[in-house]
């Protein structure tokens, strides 16, 4: 009877252990096909050191952005082109979130700038996600900034609810 009883527990262990050797091997091919994806990528970074991982589609988040109501914020990662940049320094730049909508992006503590020329480029923002109201003078000098004209400067007269970002790290996808 033990004899039986150890065979049978003997043919346990071993299924049991091939198995799981299956799925660890299973899992393995999984990230390393995930690894070979994002090697293809590569970046220049900007700010705190980042990586693209776990970071949200623009579509994903503009619903986050609808969801909140001014003074709302969330830490977030997202990914998105670039539509401006400021041209005068490179400390501010417009996001699209694909659906009409833009992000206007700032820099943490103004710790870093981004290059001028890089509208129409996929980046990656890490940092606080959040909806407020802009200042028509606010407004006003971003217009000036992104070099309107006196005319399209002119006809802000109200504040924006706008949906912002103040990134601590950003990853310029390279061409």
């Amino acid at each position: 009877m033990k004899r039986i009883f150890l065979v049978l527990m003997l043919v346990t262990f071993v299924f049991s252990c091939k198995n799981e050797n299956k799925e660890v091997g299973e899992q393995a091919e999984i990230a390393q096909e995930t690894s070979n994806d994002e090697q293809d990528i590569s970046y220049s970074s900007f700010g705190k050191e980042i990586n693209d991982a776990d970071a949200l589609s623009a579509k994903r988040m503009a619903t986050h952005f609808e969801s909140m109501t001014i003074g709302d914020s969330i830490e977030t990662k997202m990914i998105a082109k670039v539509d401006e940049v400021c041209q005068a320094k490179g400390c501010w730049m417009k996001v699209d979130l694909e659906n009409g909508e833009q992000v206007m992006v700032k820099f943490k503590d103004y710790g870093f700038f981004m290059p001028k020329d890089i509208a129409g480029r996929e980046v990656v923002l890490n940092g606080k996600a959040f909806v407020n109201e802009v200042p028509v003078e606010e407004q006003r000098h971003y217009a000036e900034d992104a070099g309107k004209s006196a005319e399209d400067i002119a006809k802000i007269t109200e504040p924006k609810k706008t949906f912002s970002f103040v990134a601590d790290g950003v990853l310029l996808k390279e061409d």
